[in-house]
């Protein structure tokens, strides 16, 4: 059975920024909206909800759900936006949204076809999530790429799985938001572009950066949480507190909507303390981390959540009885006689 799409609470501060630039009351709906954190997961059947009461407040407006995808800044979508802003092309930019697009659906959906001259991104029939969903998505996708290149790209098609939407208006407010032909009634959900689009520069890569949110990334691609798996989603939660420096018992209980004593509770049913916890939360990343020789000592320490290189150190030799440059020294070792034996 196909995994339930999803999207984070970062994504539906979208909304907000609509409702603030529509100057809307709403009461109720930003209640709602303000009730999730950034980084919590919010089924795509309440996301749908919050679109369809957003769009009534406007029901003169030709396409609301165009208006609330342009908004879209990295903030909206959480490491994978800043990861992305990091990339040195647009190609690359689009290669880390693919390998990385569970972060923010929960699922692998899309898929790229390159020819020649020409890039199609497409997102299958069966995974669309309804007009407003699907238009705020691919909107969101242009306008950030528009952010990203100092000359605009323009897409040669752009279609959509849900019927023409009416009344006239509203199609030909598409045809103007891509500044291509839009079809509607498609067999899946794409966007069209030149293949010479997949070499535009970016103008704020930075390499290093963009190697630590890989890194961090990576992490929280293996910890994302199972349907029913505590272990998981706590693990999740560790590893994105961790590199802002705040990581604590109850952050951590408010960040899984747990009270601190339910949180206290489950860790002592495995048998763990928080500082036990943490530990080793810390030690399994720290030797991730070490692997990989592109990070440095400092680097590894600020994703720990470490204050400073020496207090990593220290903590390392506690956990192993080794400094991290012993241990990478030997872990860099054995990757080079592993791949020997080869």
């Amino acid at each position: 059975m196909a995994t339930p799409l999803r999207v984070t609470g970062a994504w539906i501060q979208l909304l907000t920024d609509w409702l603030d630039q529509e100057k809307l009351a709403a009461p109720e709906l930003r209640n709602l909206l303000d009730s999730r954190r950034p980084a919590d997961i919010v089924p795509m059947t309440i996301w749908c909800a919050m679109l369809e009461r957003a769009a009534r407040l406007r029901p003169e407006h030709p396409s609301p759900a165009l208006a609330i995808g342009a908004l879209v800044q990295p903030r909206h979508v959480g490491v994978l936006g800043y990861l992305i802003l990091t990339c040195d092309t647009l190609g690359a930019a689009m290669q880390a949204y693919q390998r990385y697009e569970r972060l923010f659906y929960g699922a692998d959906v899309v898929s790229m076809q390159v020819s020649a001259e020409q890039v199609t991104v497409r997102w299958p029939g069966e995974s669309s999530t309804g007009q407003l969903a699907d238009t705020v998505a691919i909107a969101a996708l242009l306008a950030f790429w528009r952010r990203l290149v100092e000359e605009e790209p323009v897409p040669t098609r752009v279609s959509f799985v849900f019927a023409a939407p009416e009344p006239l208006e509203s199609r030909e407010a598409y045809q103007r938001f891509f500044a291509c032909p839009v079809s509607f009634g498609a067999t899946d959900t794409a966007i069209q572009f030149p293949t010479a689009y997949l070499n535009k520069p970016l103008p704020r890569s930075e390499p290093t950066v963009r190697g630590l949110l890989d890194r961090q990334a990576d992490a929280l691609m293996l910890a994302l949480p199972d349907s029913d798996s505590f272990d998981r989603a706590l693990q999740q939660s560790m590893v994105r507190l961790l590199p802002e420096g705040r990581v604590s018992l109850p952050r951590v209980a408010a960040d899984l909507h747990v009270s601190v004593r339910t949180l206290q509770r489950r860790l002592e049913d495995r048998q763990l303390t928080w500082r036990d916890l943490l530990d080793r939360t810390r030690e399994q990343l720290a030797a991730q981390y070490l692997a990989d020789a592109s990070l440095t000592l400092g680097d590894i320490a600020l994703l720990l959540g470490f204050s400073e290189q020496s207090a990593f150190t220290r903590a390392y030799r506690r956990w192993t009885a080794e400094t991290p440059v012993q241990a990478r020294r030997n872990i860099l070792r054995f990757g080079r006689r592993a791949r020997g034996r080869l």
